[in-house]
């Protein structure tokens, strides 16, 4: 079934992205939201494809947001490629795409500016590795969450933490919006789909999916026990480490907040991240146990 066909207005400032907002809301009108920095793939697309489903109105953001990269990360590299962007957005049936600058969503200047914090979420796993980071994400997913004014927001699953940090802040906030993390899409290899994986030469992209070989062999391990948790996350981190990777974690959680996993839990995530050539990946696989954990 094709998208509805619908004109796309796109608009660059807040105080125009507040007027269509209201005209909507005057007319009954319910919203859905997907934030992105652009550079747009299937997995983006399938998020628009969700939120067509679940509202009568779809917003699209587009910013690449300065303030949740660390030093040395790839600000100043990240895929610009609006003009492609509007067109995959039309063809989908999106009705607002909103293009805001740095002044716009930031007025006291990134360095004085307000902060949102999520605390202990927001210090593991990708977290203790790109300190900053979920507070840079956290502080403008709340800024286009409070000018969009949606009654749902739908975010990736392949970022896993990060959709947990956005739904914690949500609740933690009192904000009058449903997060709804989306599954991941994968290209046929089984690699996540990921606006990075244009860094990687060929070589590099013949190698990548193994991340999810690694994750759905931990996985198996995990179902049939056999191996210890702390077996499991090792033999990850060789087993990527071995093929040209730089792994940074190899680790298994809970599903509902991310904690070490205790005797009785039987809803469990696998999350890596590593990176290969220039190109940090992330990526991660839930595991319903048969069996619970007999032991932690």
């Amino acid at each position: 079934m094709g998208f509805p066909l619908r004109l796309m207005n796109t608009v660059f400032s807040v105080e125009d992205l507040r007027a269509v907002v209201a005209d909507w809301r005057r007319a009954g009108e319910t919203i859905a939201f997907v934030p992105t920095m652009g550079n747009l793939h299937e997995g983006h697309i399938s998020l628009l494809r969700r939120a067509c489903e679940l509202a009568t109105r779809t917003v699209v953001s587009i910013f690449v947001n300065p303030i949740q990269f660390g030093r040395g990360e790839d600000y100043a590299r990240y895929p610009s490629t609006l003009e492609d962007d509007k067109q995959k957005l039309q063809a989908a049936g999106l009705d607002l795409l909103f293009v805001p600058n740095l002044d716009q969503l930031y007025p006291g200047g990134m360095e004085e500016d307000t902060r949102v914090t999520v605390p202990v979420l927001s210090t593991i796993l990708c977290g203790q590795f790109r300190p900053g980071h979920f507070s840079g994400v956290a502080t403008v997913v709340s800024k286009l969450l409070l000018n969009v004014q949606p009654d749902v927001a739908l975010f990736g699953e392949k970022d896993y933490q990060q959709v947990l940090v956005i739904k914690q802040m949500a609740h933690d906030l009192l904000m009058p919006v449903k997060i709804l993390g989306q599954p991941i899409v994968r290209d046929p290899d089984g690699l996540a789909m990921s606006s990075r994986n244009a860094y990687l030469n060929a070589q590099e992209r013949s190698c990548a999916p193994l991340i999810f070989q690694s994750l759905t062999r931990a996985a198996e391990k995990l179902q049939q026990r056999s191996a210890s948790l702390i077996a499991i996350e090792t033999a990850g981190m060789a087993e990527l480490a071995a093929a040209g990777f730089r792994p940074e974690y190899f680790s298994v959680r809970r599903v509902h907040d991310l904690s070490p996993p205790q005797a009785g839990d039987s809803s469990l995530q696998i999350l890596v991240a590593a990176w290969l050539g220039p190109a940090r990946l992330i990526d991660n696989l839930r595991v319903d146990l048969q069996v619970p954990l007999a032991t932690a």
